[in-house]
């Protein structure tokens, strides 16, 4: 197989799947299915959650994984397909899993002193009027969900213990991460570069799975309103945040700025949305490449590890 070129023989899309955030793997699968077909390829479609997918697999060349959250996004399907000898899409295993733990990578951070929001862990048997003492107002997170999934926002002892209920409804381990009032950005990963910043604006209460993914009222801004240095910083920090982790070959950096101007990281994405309102194209597409050159680059990063 030259340099640069797609790899010969059929590619499975994995999409679907069994997490929370199912309709969006299909959306974003289906997008890269249509992408894929445009370049020539031989495409075959397959959901995990479909009884016998897995015998869909023999015969391809790789699979390109569009699944989203648990059980696509956090080691599992990697190491599924590394021990089938199947090359994939994105990062490997230690990547995956490590950037889903929203936890355990923010402690990562925390030891090598790189800008994240503060937080703590709580259960059924936290002091939440502590934990409010000790932020104010704090997000409240599933620690192995994306797209918003289980996050609700808490002021008080009151809504923050209501908060914990409906993120563990996701998660057996939930963490409260301090509220930073400021505008919100996200950095798209692609190989060794930084795409241009983008910086969201809702009318909701916070960047939600409503604004991100249905509403129409939500603003984009790309090129966000960063200045040259600004924007080599946030670059370099989601650089570093998303390397840190062991992540590669593409996906996003979620950031927050505060009042003084300071960015933190909030997390990083492995297999961020491919959808109409995804993210990762809106960037790329400023950067110069539509949906089907981006789709054709991430499959051809990722041969660089298979070799």
């Amino acid at each position: 197989m030259s340099q640069g070129m797609l790899p010969e023989g059929p590619i499975a899309v994995l999409l679907g799947g069994n997490s929370a955030e199912r309709e969006i793997s299909l959306l974003s699968g289906q997008t890269v299915l249509a992408a894929l077909q445009s370049l020539g390829c031989d495409v075959r479609s397959v959901d995990p959650a479909v009884p016998g997918w897995m015998a869909q697999l023999q015969g391809v060349s790789c699979v390109f994984i569009a699944l989203h959250g648990p059980g696509g996004e956090d080691g599992s399907m990697q190491g599924a397909l590394q021990t089938m000898g199947i090359p994939y899409t994105g990062s490997g295993v230690l990547g995956s899993a490590l950037a889903m733990d929203k936890v355990r990578s923010k402690q990562l951070w925390q030891g090598m002193n790189l800008a994240t929001a503060g937080f703590v862990t709580i259960g059924e048997d936290t002091d939440w009027q502590q934990v409010i003492d000790r932020f104010g107002k704090v997000f409240v997170k599933p620690a192995y969900e994306g797209s918003s999934i289980g996050m609700t926002c808490a002021d008080s002892a009151v809504a923050l213990q209501q908060a914990y209920a409906v993120a563990a409804r996701y998660s057996d381990e939930v963490l409260a991460e301090q509220f930073i009032d400021g505008p919100e950005y996200t950095v798209a990963v692609l190989g060794d570069q930084a795409l241009p910043s983008i910086r969201m604006e809702t009318d909701n209460d916070f960047y939600d799975y409503e604004a991100k993914y249905l509403s129409d009222e939500t603003r984009y801004h790309c090129p966000s309103d960063l200045n040259r240095t600004e924007e080599a910083q946030i670059a370099e920090l989601s650089l570093r945040a998303f390397r840190s982790v062991g992540c590669s070959v593409w996906g996003r950096v979620d950031v927050m700025r505060d009042a003084d101007g300071r960015f933190y990281v909030l997390e990083v994405n492995t297999i961020p949305g491919m959808t109409s309102h995804s993210l990762v194209p809106m960037a790329a597409a400023v950067a110069g490449m539509d949906i089907t050159a981006l789709v054709r680059r991430i499959v051809q990063l990722s041969q660089d590890g298979w070799q």
